[in-house]
């Protein structure tokens, strides 16, 4: 399934968070991380075993998307809804790229994203009609006015900015729950992260 990513024009190791990478994460439950790992090791043909399954499938890209098709039916014994019927799936990286309860029209890494934003704005600049809030609402196919909601928000989150008046928006405990993970981090590596997620945007 890897090879069959990494063979797609350009060919070559994707993105971590490109939307192939993730979809695949997403679908066998393994980080994107350790997956684009395995991608650099497929690259470098670092064992026999994937330099086998390169001479094998490499060239022919009917037999490769045959065998991922394969791959792909026998999950779960072809019956995967009642395979795994009643087994918990403990989710970890799959709820940033899931729809909110709160807003299906957003997910934690847009917040992520969002929250980059916040970083590099002064509160008097985070309205809709500022340059950047509008780059970024046009990237995640939003309203700009969403995107200054969310900026919002997280003014109320911030311990800085000690606003005192109540936020009643939907958005407050999303937005709290992604300040906690990120808020408190070294910007510098907040903004790596936004730039690896943007790929999947």
């Amino acid at each position: 399934m890897l090879m069959e990513i990494y063979l797609k024009k350009p060919v070559g190791v994707k993105p971590i968070y490109s939307r192939s990478m993730v979809d695949l994460s997403m679908e066998l439950h393994i980080p994107p991380e350790v997956l684009h790992n395995r991608m650099c090791q497929l690259e470098t043909l670092k064992t026999p075993r994937i330099e086998r399954i390169w001479n094998t499938y490499s060239k022919s890209p009917q037999k490769l998307a045959r065998a991922v098709r394969l791959l792909r039916e026998m999950k779960g014994f072809g019956l995967a809804e009642q395979f795994y019927d009643g087994v918990e799936v403990n989710e970890t990286f799959e709820k940033d790229f899931k729809p909110l309860d709160e807003d299906s029209r957003l997910t934690p890494a847009m917040l992520i994203l969002v929250l980059d934003l916040y970083f590099r704005l002064t509160p008097t600049v985070m309205e809709a009609r500022t340059p950047e809030v509008v780059e970024l609402a046009r990237l995640l196919k939003l309203k700009p006015a969403i995107v200054q909601e969310i900026l919002e928000v997280f003014q109320h989150c911030d311990p800085y900015l000690n606003r005192r008046d109540v936020s009643f928006s939907q958005l407050l405990l999303p937005c709290q729950q992604v300040w906690q993970r990120y808020g408190n981090v070294d910007t510098a590596k907040l903004e790596a992260k936004a730039k690896e997620l943007k790929e999947y945007f």
